[in-house]
């Protein structure tokens, strides 16, 4: 019988194939780990940067969230990109820091690329980020409110951790529009004045605690608040709060460029109809959007 016509010759041809495809997945991984091991020294948090497209979709998708064209959002994650005085800064003080053995002095944004974004485009009174680790979101956010400021569009930045060793990289000039607060997230948030324009959720990552920080920030938001939730690729907390809170959800995957880690993401919960301050095009308005979206 012909090779062509024995199903058993085709069978293993196809499984030859799979091997193949299976060990060149492989090397892509190992490669990408052994570049790790030898080039960052960071052992969690990991920071990277993501891959062009990627990036070009995190606009679209933040244009989506805050009903701001997607050629403004662009500018402003350019906008960061090009910030060298906030690269310096992370440089200097990664490198003299006693953390330099465990953390990587190169600037790497990754998704918070986004979170820049919706603080230029939204102008927030009042931004809430709780956990903050080495302080990269809390730099990148103040200096959104920094550029806000010098448009006419002041607002405050509260860092909350448990670990009052974290927020390394907040000092001046960025500790200048904000502070931090060595605390539980849920006491903090139980006694914050509010009202919050932006609350982004990276503390204690159990599924329990997440959901009990939004029901706590809940009476502190603003109507047009935007919440954000660094652990969204794990759960469905943030999207289940969404729904109660009569809000959109959208969700971003990140593809980190050239490291092992898959990457995480931005989950977003929203409104549009009160937000006053950042026009909404018409082709954004047309969306209309009533359903749960992924923009990967």
């Amino acid at each position: 019988m012909p090779a062509e016509n024995n199903p058993f010759e085709i069978g293993i041809q196809y499984q030859q194939r799979r091997l193949a495809y299976a060990n060149q997945r492989r090397d892509e991984c190992i490669a990408k780990l052994d570049k790790w091991l030898l080039e960052s020294r960071e052992v969690d948090n990991f920071t990277y940067d993501l891959h062009e497209l990627n990036v070009a979709y995190l606009s679209s998708f933040v244009s989506v969230a805050v009903g701001v064209e997607v050629s403004a959002i662009e500018g402003y994650i350019s906008e960061l990109q090009n910030n060298f005085t906030l690269k310096e800064h992370i440089r200097r003080t990664i490198s003299s820091s006693q953390y330099r053995w465990i953390a990587d002095a190169e600037p790497r944004y990754g998704r918070r690329l986004g979170w820049y974004a919706i603080v230029r485009a939204t102008k927030p009174k009042v931004i809430v980020e709780t956990g903050i680790d080495k302080g990269l979101g809390s730099c990148v956010l103040a200096t959104a409110l920094m550029e806000n400021a010098r448009e006419g569009y002041p607002g405050r930045y509260y860092g909350v951790d448990i670990n009052p060793q974290a927020g390394m990289l907040f000092a001046p000039p960025y500790s200048a529009v904000g502070q931090l607060v060595f605390r539980d997230a849920i006491a903090f948030l139980q006694t914050f004045d509010g009202p919050i324009d932006l609350h982004i959720n990276d503390s204690d990552h159990s599924e329990d605690y997440e959901a009990r920080e939004y029901e706590t920030v809940r009476p502190k938001l603003t109507d047009a608040a935007v919440i954000i939730g660094d652990n969204a690729h794990c759960n469905d907390k943030l999207r289940q709060f969404a729904k109660a809170t009569s809000r959109q959800f959208l969700f971003f995957q990140e593809n980190p460029k050239d490291h092992m880690y898959p990457g995480a993401g931005i989950g977003v919960a929203f409104r549009h109809s009160s937000r006053e301050s950042s026009p909404v095009s018409p082709s954004v308005q047309s969306l209309n959007i009533k359903t749960d979206s992924t923009i990967l």
